[in-house]
């Protein structure tokens, strides 16, 4: 295979309900810093039905082109006709890296296109470089999240990554920004189409995603119980926040899953993140050590999670939360 063939990074632009997704902007941010290094133009691939309109943001997002295909059978998210479609595009337009957002949709993806276009796959990558031969440098936890695993792919094309939501930074929509957009005719083989939507039910949620909050509550083992975690909300209702928690809450039964920040949980970077109660395993910190300010209350006070805190206050957090939702209180009055 001659590796000089493929050029140029093609980012999957996830849409849900002909809404594209944070981590589509987020992989243009980074598509975009990766390709002013190597010279090469970025592809946002958007699939759906009636979704043409969303090619404009992501071009001011960082997309040179968007390379769209638009067809029923896309309209909602099944493997077979999206795998095939991509690999269309993969085979027609012979990118160097395709990025993947590690969703519920890109982790069933992402290994498909893998094994059909006899290349390599990254999952959950949380850094990504261009090295000195050219090559991209995947970053992605490993051995439980001990160390950090630098990957790259010297033999098969495209270099195929799935990257965490919330990890990478969207850069700054500019509505002046020029690109194309080309539409791609792809021969679906319907005969292969085993799976069909029947009936797609959305449940209902009134609380905001903790990968979209500006500022995060969380609470570890130190919060002790759902009662806990009722000082935890009392707080964050003065400041319009949301409340997490680490692994341990989540395993305990007292936090839904949803609301894990960690490196089996969620990727965030909030503007302000409290860490109550929380040691400050690697693992936590995978997930959340990005965030522009953090405030530790810890009663250890050689509790990992001060290394990385902004503003550590060594003490109970039983005492020192309702105190502080006292005061915040009396603030916003």
């Amino acid at each position: 295979m001659d590796k000089k063939e493929y050029k140029g990074i093609v980012v999957f632009a996830e849409q849900r309900g002909g809404k594209l997704q944070n981590v589509a902007f987020e992989l243009l941010g980074k598509a975009r810093e990766l390709a002013n290094t190597t010279g090469e133009k970025v592809c946002a691939a958007l699939l759906g039905a009636g979704v043409a309109e969303q090619a404009k943001q992501l071009i001011a997002a960082g997309a040179d082109e968007v390379l769209l295909v638009e067809n029923d059978c896309l309209k909602v998210y099944t493997t077979e006709p999206y795998a095939q479609a991509i690999t269309h595009i993969i085979k027609q337009f012979k990118p160097s890296v395709v990025l993947i957002g590690a969703t519920t949709i890109g982790r069933d993806l992402g290994p498909r296109l893998s094994a059909r276009n006899v290349t390599g796959l990254t999952a959950d990558c949380t850094k990504l470089d261009v090295g000195e031969t050219g090559d991209l440098q995947m970053t992605r936890p490993a051995f439980g999240g001990n160390l950090m695993a630098t990957i790259i792919c010297t033999e098969h094309r495209p270099q195929i990554a799935t990257v965490r939501p919330g990890v990478m930074k969207r850069m700054q929509p500019d509505a002046n920004r020029k690109g194309v957009v080309t539409k791609v005719d792809v021969p679906f083989d319907a005969s292969k189409f085993q799976v069909k939507v029947l009936e797609e039910v959305v449940k209902g949620n009134d609380k905001v995603d903790i990968t979209e909050a500006k500022i995060l509550v969380s609470g570890g083992r130190g919060v002790g119980s759902k009662e806990g975690f009722a000082k935890l909300e009392a707080l964050a209702a003065t400041m319009n926040a949301q409340v997490s928690s680490s692994r341990a809450m989540v395993d305990a039964g007292v936090m839904p899953h949803d609301r894990q920040v960690g490196q089996t949980g969620k990727t965030v970077r909030p503007a302000c993140y409290f860490a109550l109660g929380i040691s400050g395993a690697i693992q936590h910190l995978a997930g959340m050590e990005e965030s522009d300010y953090i405030i530790a209350v810890n009663k250890d006070k050689d509790a990992p999670i001060f290394g990385v805190a902004d503003l550590g206050i060594v003490g109970d957090l039983h005492k020192i939360v309702p105190l502080l939702t006292e005061r915040l209180a009396k603030l916003r009055k």
